[in-house]
């Protein structure tokens, strides 16, 4: 991980404003009590920052001026534990009837 990561799987600060230069690393230790603090918005981002550090190549507006133009190697294959945590991350998204 680089300085960039984010205690417990919670979004940095400039990235919660939607700025790219600062995307969180992703945080597999990240506890459903932080995910449940998060909005809809904060959680979309944990969501995709995962995406986002595996090359996944973005074709919305919102997601490419959130994460900019990414999109290499493995395309944003996850690992098991990144696919465990995004697989929370939409839990927390449902029970919050995030769109």
């Amino acid at each position: 991980m680089n300085g960039t990561a984010c205690i417990r799987g919670v979004v940095c600060g400039a990235l919660a404003l939607g700025l790219a230069a600062a995307m969180p690393t992703f945080a597999p230790a990240a506890q459903a009590q932080a995910l449940s603090e998060l909005s809809c918005r904060a959680l979309w981002v944990q969501r995709n920052a995962v995406y986002a550090e595996r090359g996944y190549c973005f074709k919305t507006a919102d997601a490419i001026a959130t994460f900019g133009e990414r999109c290499f190697p493995p395309y944003g294959q996850l690992t098991p534990s990144q696919q465990r945590f995004v697989d929370e991350v939409k839990a927390w998204e449902a029970r919050k009837g995030c769109r």
